[in-house]
């Protein structure tokens, strides 16, 4: 089968409910293209009734291609499952949920194109939907990276984007284990432009980035793009060293002086927040390490178990 022109990477997990609205409002955006295209939709080991509803969709939208993970993977990798099998000459990723508006595809893919591009991103302009706590923390997240890592990351550019066939090559060459794409992608400096367009709230179900998937995400993306907070433990190591040199010159200077006052307050304090101290520099050393060790393992983010492109070429 020929490559076609663009393939649209769609991550799902429990998306029976809103899967039926996304196919009615994505299918009409792609055929008006005007471009060969496919759309990869990625389930990524739902319980629910979202493999059904895919094969359903197929019957008569052959543009449609389902793969499914064997179990849940988390959104990130269920995307490089996409992009590892996408073979279009331009790939987009897109969430299920309809924040990101299908019609803006058609503007990245013309973006593109007209200033060529590798990347174009597509820009939060209007936040308005999300909560006060989520806009805040976004900002304060992607500040906070800026100044750790300097990816380049754009602040309001989540995983909605539209690549080229290099730049997802570049992607799948890449032997990172956890990669975080938001900070991938813009780290790797490629030509690239954006558009803007108004987030919407999710058309059905319920979100499946909670706040302990967000945090566990701002970890990886920290721990994968910085060394800042190990620096950050020496730095905790080194004044920990300090205090602990005035307390001995302090303690020499008040025996010396017969000033030495019986207490225990004070050595409760100063013990307890070295020992604070040291379970930080610990958790983030552990933080690497962890890692390290699991890049070493070299296991698979994500298992496919089905591909129906697959299955229309056999035999």
């Amino acid at each position: 089968m020929a490559a076609p022109h663009l393939s649209i990477v769609v991550p799902m997990f429990n998306e029976e409910e809103v899967l039926p609205l996304f196919i009615a409002r994505l299918r009409p955006v792609a055929d008006g293209l005007g471009v060969s295209y496919e759309v990869v939709a990625v389930d990524d080991g739902s319980h629910d009734q979202t493999a059904i509803g895919l094969q359903r969709a197929r019957r008569d939208w052959p543009q449609l291609r389902v793969i499914r993970l064997r179990a849940n993977s988390g959104h990130q990798a269920a995307i490089s499952a996409g992009l590892a099998r996408a073979r279009g000459a331009y790939v987009v990723t897109l969430d299920a949920d309809l924040q990101d508006p299908p019609e803006v595809v058609a503007e990245m893919l013309a973006a593109a194109q007209e200033k060529h591009v590798e990347v174009v991103y597509g820009i939060r302009g209007d936040r308005s939907s999300d909560s006060v706590f989520k806009r805040a923390t976004a900002r304060f997240f992607y500040r906070s990276m800026d100044k750790l890592a300097e990816t380049g990351a754009h602040h309001d550019a989540g995983d909605f984007r539209l690549m080229s066939r290099a730049t997802v090559d570049a992607i799948n060459a890449l032997p990172e284990y956890g990669r975080v794409l938001r900070f991938v992608v813009p780290a790797l400096g490629f030509p690239s432009a954006s558009v803007t367009y108004r987030r919407d709230e999710r058309a059905a179900g319920s979100s499946k980035y909670p706040f302990a998937k967000m945090l566990r995400l701002s970890i990886d993306s920290v721990t994968a793009f910085s060394l800042a907070p190990l620096r950050f433990a020496t730095f905790l190591g080194l004044a920990g060293g300090l205090g602990a040199l005035v307390l001995l010159l302090y303690a020499l200077y008040a025996r010396a002086a017969g000033h030495v006052v019986a207490g225990w307050t004070s050595t409760v304090v100063i013990v307890t927040a070295v020992g604070a101290v040291q379970l930080l520099a610990l958790g983030i050393l552990g933080e690497y390490v962890g890692r390290l060790y699991a890049a070493s393992q070299a296991r698979p983010s994500y298992y496919v178990a089905y591909d129906s492109e697959e299955e229309q070429r056999a035999p």
